[in-house]
């Protein structure tokens, strides 16, 4: 019987998920869904229907849910390339800064504002283990 391999040490680090070989694998439809919104038509098609144009992705139902719900750090821990969603950022009219400010939990200006200051404090996110 085979054993559970561990996690890699990168899978500790709170609010961090790793665009890893396991996740390009799990999220390539939902990819290829990002980055067919590179052309106009299909940007287009894709704000007449939405629903409609995931349909011709083979997206689980919580990689379909994720998009419509634009639920971006589900896009990510189903596999999505944060690269890759900004395709959806882009075709909605937000910036990269706007949907990280959203996946922070925080406004644009106040996410700004974190950045300029040097980022998110290191303090009680360096591991998930330290806090069990």
């Amino acid at each position: 019987m085979a054993q559970d391999k561990p996690l890699p040490a990168y899978e500790d680090i709170p609010g961090t998920l790793v665009f890893d070989s396991n996740r390009s694998r799990q999220g390539f439809w939902l990819n290829q869904f990002c980055m067919s919104l590179m052309k106009d038509e299909n940007r287009q098609e894709f704000r007449a229907d939405e629903a409609k144009y995931l349909d011709k992705w083979d997206l689980t139902e919580a990689q379909r849910q994720s998009v419509l719900k634009r639920d971006w750090n589900g896009m990510l821990q189903n596999g999505a390339n944060i690269y890759f969603t900004a395709k959806i950022a882009a075709t909605d009219a937000l910036s990269f800064q706007h949907i990280a400010a959203l996946m922070s939990g925080v406004t644009q200006p106040e996410y700004a504002a974190m950045m300029l200051a040097g980022g998110r404090s290191i303090e009680g996110n360096r591991s998930k283990s330290e806090k069990k």
